[in-house]
């Protein structure tokens, strides 16, 4: 063992950190985050992984972070005092939004504050066209001034978003300038460089949001690099992006709005290489952990993409116009639905008198009631406790100790009692409320999206991942359930099989039958040598750059497009005629219909997918238990609901299924626990997973 590659995942109850080592050898750690700064829990785990299994940290040689840092700055809305510059008329933007709700009928509904106050928001006398003419020059005089009135407010960064500097930046860029020479040291983002994209509201909430965060990203990444070479880690840092790719630290700090949902992100990652190492086919992803549940697809070996997402709008479910809950993000991300259930959630009674699970959460500390630290409210791992399905003494290696009798008394006095049941019996109660939340996150990314469920296979990890899997597949009609090797730290995993990507656009906005194609061909080539020449700054070789189209198209008329692949190479009328059917195809597959052949198409933006690939070659195997444990030795009582009562159910290791196991069983792993119900198999395939399929 010779060098080593980190991963580490930050979650709102413990933060995963999985260690590769050049001769194959895998280290997984668990350790509860440290809310107050995450940085110190990432330095504590290493130190304690260096110490306990004699390592050197001049063996690492490159950390992979996902991180919810800039995520938790909107939600609790602790980001940086930002300031807005925009064109006159259009000082309001950020209030107006795109007039969409989220609840048609809600009359209470309330939407979210403006990231920036109104007195922050300036604006100067320009005006560029749609075509990128323009109409009324902006003077430096009029620059100035608007710089100065945010700098006098002590803003702490300042975003600029102009009408139509997605056709023509030159304004955007004399205010840049005057923001460099005025105050150099002030954060700022301009949307010529963060979005140069169509649409006022989109473009000038990502730039704003990217502008809050900026700060606060910044601050957090030099304090973890400053706390790794403090520990004598000098390695590269990259950081997960929401896309699914990598970026290296001085790009994620510029650009942090690509790091939003950074966290959620790897698990999905691994999921594919896990689809395809194992032939898997597709798969819906279901990652639940301490504090949130997340869905996601793997399709055709590929992630599902969504264009644009909200932050802190929670799910969505019914259709992807009932938007408007959060702030609006327009960048590419893997498509994931998320709800507030985790094993932290906290299980209470409404006004109505009826179980609610979440979407509070315990969190890191004090956490659920089991684990001692003071919680006294009880959360969904309580409730998995009581039904027998956790390890009444620990968890997690016996690092987590457990209360069982400070827990069932408090759950039978503060939900039990008052609801008329017995504890075991309001326990069930509760997982299932906690699973019918989390299915509506799964229908978000598979009905709601014009696919259906029962054709895919369910990958479920997190720490309570593979605890629900089985409960939610049985009422969704899924067949077939994968559990990955180390499944409660698989997003960090993640981390380590991603590959470094850049995200390129252009918006265009021409009709498919009328345009030339050369102008689409030179758009395309222009994003893809502003691609190269930043995979070169990043050290990859020719070889080892990849680089995928895609184009996003509606019918003319439309609001919101669909992206699709397109091929490489020259841009020709029978490339431009693929695309459109490509188009056609995906709309019937999401809507349910398709337009007929003579409806107008029209290309609003090009996209660009650049990829630096691991120079090695080498892909993270993972980790399979080989201790062959082949035999139980411990058993212990279960509750699976009220036709079977409590039943006797033997608890297994991994390396015991390399037989089949009938359920009712329990799978106890270091980092997460699976339960296997009644009238249902789990076995252990050739790569190290947990194969459970149900009995006829």
């Amino acid at each position: 063992m010779d060098s080593l590659r980190v991963g580490v995942d930050i979650g709102g109850t413990f933060t995963d950190i999985v260690l590769w080592a050049s001769n194959g050898e895998v280290i997984v750690k668990k350790v509860s985050s440290s809310v107050d700064d995450y940085a110190r829990a990432i330095i504590n785990g290493l130190d304690a992984v260096f110490e306990e299994y004699k390592l050197t940290p001049s063996m690492v040689k490159q950390v992979r972070h996902g991180t919810t840092v800039a995520s938790n700055a909107i939600l609790e809305r602790k980001g940086a005092k930002t300031g807005l510059i925009g064109s006159r008329g259009f000082r309001d933007v950020l209030e107006i939004r795109t007039l969409r709700m989220p609840r048609l009928y809600d009359l209470a509904w309330t939407k979210p504050p403006a990231l920036v106050e109104r007195f922050l928001r300036v604006t100067v006398d320009e005006r560029m066209s749609s075509t990128g003419n323009v109409v009324k020059p902006l003077s430096i005089e009029e620059g100035e001034r608007a710089v100065r009135k945010l700098i006098e407010e002590r803003v702490e960064s300042i975003a600029v978003c102009l009408i139509n500097s997605y056709a023509n930046p030159e304004h955007e860029f004399l205010l840049k300038s005057i923001i460099k020479r005025l105050a150099p040291n002030l954060p700022f983002s301009i949307s010529a460089e963060v979005l140069p994209e169509i649409r006022e509201y989109e473009r000038t909430s990502t730039t704003t949001i990217n502008a809050y965060v900026k700060p606060i990203v910044s601050e957090y990444l030099e304090t973890l690099e400053a706390g790794l070479i403090a520990s004598d880690i000098n390695a590269e840092l990259l950081l997960m992006q929401s896309n699914g790719g990598l970026t290296p630290v001085e790009t994620a700090a510029e650009l942090p709005m690509n790091i939003i949902e950074s966290g959620p992100a790897g698990g999905v990652v691994g999921a594919r290489l896990l689809a395809e190492k194992a032939e898997l086919g597709d798969l819906i992803t279901f990652d639940m952990g301490g504090t949130t549940a997340k869905a996601s697809m793997v399709e055709r070996g590929e992630y599902a993409r969504a264009d644009d997402f909200e932050v802190g709008g929670g799910i969505l479910a019914g259709s992807r116009l009932l938007t408007g809950a959060g702030y609006l993000l327009k960048t590419q991300a893997i498509d994931l639905a998320e709800v507030g259930a985790g094993g932290g959630s906290l299980i209470s009674i409404d006004s109505g008198g009826a179980l609610a699970v979440g979407p509070e959460s315990a969190g890191a500390f004090p956490g659920p009631i089991c684990y001692d630290l003071g919680g006294d409210k009880p959360t969904v791992t309580d409730a998995n406790l009581i039904l027998g399905y956790l390890n009444p003494s620990a968890i997690a290696g016996g690092s987590v100790k457990l209360n069982f009798e400070k827990t069932i008394t408090a759950f039978e006095q503060k939900v039990a009692a008052p609801l008329g049941l017995t504890a075991e019996q309001a326990a069930l109660g509760a997982r299932r409320v906690a699973a019918s939340n989390m299915i509506r996150a799964i229908k978000a990314v598979s009905t709601e999206r014009g696919r259906d469920p029962r054709q895919y296979t369910l990958c479920a990890f997190g720490g309570n991942g593979p605890m629900f899997a089985s409960e939610m597949a049985l009422e969704l009609g899924i067949k077939k359930i994968v559990i990955p090797p180390a499944p409660g730290v698989f997003s960090a995993f993640g981390l380590l099989y991603a590959d470094v990507e850049h995200h390129y656009s252009k918006t265009l906005r021409v009709l498919m039958r009328e345009v030339e194609p050369d102008l689409i061909g030179n758009a395309w080539e222009k994003l893809e040598s502003n691609a190269v020449d930043q995979l070169n700054r990043d050290g990859f070789e020719p070889k080892n750059q990849s680089l995928s189209r895609t184009a996003s198209l509606h019918y003319k008329g439309q609001t919101f497009e669909l992206t699709v692949p397109a091929e490489s190479g020259r841009v020709d009328k029978a490339l431009l005629s693929q695309l459109e059917q490509s188009f056609h195809s995906e709309h019937e597959l999401v809507y349910g219909h398709r337009a007929s052949d003579d409806e107008p198409v029209e290309l609003v933006t090009v996209r660009l997918i650049a990829k630096g690939l691991d120079a090695s070659g080498n892909r993270l195997a993972f980790p399979i238990d080989e201790t062959n444990d082949a035999e139980t030795t411990t058993s212990r009582k279960a509750y699976f609901g009220q036709s079977t009562g409590w039943q006797e159910t033997q608890v297994f290791s991994r390396s015991s299924l390399i037989k089949p196991r009938q359920g009712p069983c329990i799978i106890e792993e270091y980092d997460a626990t699976c339960v296997v119900p009644p009238g249902s198999e789990a076995v252990l395939n050739e790569d190290g997973c947990i194969c459970l399929t149900f009995n006829e």
